[in-house]
């Protein structure tokens, strides 16, 4: 079979300051079709196979943020969407990758794409466990809520915990971890309707709470009546300004991610900020990156915690949506409709 000499791309062209644009005369991305390089030494010649979606992404796209106060580089335009990816090896000049191997890779919204093979890492086979979950439970996702909830806000037995963005690819993995390897007292979820709170509580929540409902905030202090000691911040905005308020004195809060306010260019703003001087709330942010030197021993833990059924893996902690390469940011935007249960995964046909 000949090799691939040109890989469709989908481009960044404009930078957002709200909503992603996906059509139009200022469309965000555009698919390009672009030569591929020849292979060098140690190299591998990769085809995407699955790609991850990560409200972090919207970030490196942003009109909005000063490059250097970002964690990473941002996706410069004219350049190819960042993204994880699980990727086949077409052609390998490394000793390390066989053709025909699947690897993991920052590999973009390309089709293919050349790579030095020191930038991949061959996927573990496990039975029983689908090779996307490399991308959710067991990739960075499952790592950053393992990181969060233990390091960053040292949770344990006799703490009660909320949980926002529950229902999501990191927030549903700190409910287990909080629940099922903690053994903390109390999980309380935040998720967006009521099939997802449901979920949500069959894999460890004690209870869960629909912030679409009318009566959400009177819930949420039922839910949280003595205070709680321990938050896991998943979305930001009003969710966040309102669990100021429903914390513990010396409270932590692990500040993960803001998805309700990556497409508004004016954010709600904090209003309970006093709450956080009152009563000593610690509030800490935090990159699944400052934890790479752990990685293979949280790795190690979370399989294991899989193999022991503590930890839920299957098909119903991820959203798998086969699409065309034309639809990939289509399913990407599906992140911020809320169209998503646990990790949301494109297969690329």
């Amino acid at each position: 079979m000949s090799l691939p000499t040109t890989t469709r791309q989908w481009i960044l062209t404009y930078k957002p300051t709200d909503l992603p644009v996906l059509s139009g005369s200022s469309p965000t991305f555009t698919l390009q079709t672009h030569s591929i390089p020849s292979l060098k030494q140690n190299q591998v010649l990769l085809k995407t196979l699955f790609l991850s979606n990560d409200p972090a992404q919207r970030g490196w796209i942003s009109a909005n943020i000063d490059p250097a106060r970002l964690y990473a580089p941002p996706v410069p335009v004219g350049a190819a969407m960042y993204a994880r990816s699980i990727c086949e090896v077409v052609k390998s000049t490394t000793d390390s990758f066989k053709e025909g191997e699947k690897v993991l890779a920052n590999g973009g919204w390309t089709e293919y794409r050349v790579l030095d093979g020191k930038e991949c890492q061959k996927i573990q086979d496990i039975e029983g466990v689908d090779i996307t979950q490399y991308l959710g439970a067991l990739g960075f996702t499952g790592l950053t809520a393992y990181y969060g909830i233990i390091d960053i806000v040292n949770a344990g037995k006799d703490d009660a915990v909320v949980v926002s963005g529950a229902a999501g690819a990191t927030g549903s993995m700190v409910v287990q971890i909080a629940k099922n390897m903690l053994g903390c007292k109390k999980v309380v979820g935040i998720a967006g309707g009521a099939d997802k709170c449901r979920w949500v509580e069959s894999i460890g929540a004690d209870t869960c709470l629909d912030y679409k409902a009318p009566d959400f905030k009177e819930k949420l202090i039922e839910a949280t009546d003595g205070y709680v000691e321990v938050y896991f911040d998943n979305v930001g905005g009003e969710i966040l300004d309102l669990m100021l308020t429903r914390m513990k004195r010396h409270g932590r809060i692990a500040a993960c991610g803001a998805v309700a306010e990556y497409n508004k260019s004016d954010g709600h703003g904090i209003k309970n900020w006093f709450e956080v001087i009152s009563n000593r709330i610690e509030i800490k942010g935090f990159i699944v990156f400052d934890f790479l030197p752990k990685i293979k021993e949280a790795t190690g833990e979370l399989v294991k915690a899989t193999k022991e059924g503590k930890i839920k893996v299957d098909s119903s902690n991820e959203t798998v949506v086969e699409t065309g390469f034309e639809g990939i940011p289509e399913t990407w935007m599906k992140l911020f409709e809320g169209g998503n249960r646990g990790k949301l995964v494109t297969k690329v046909k």
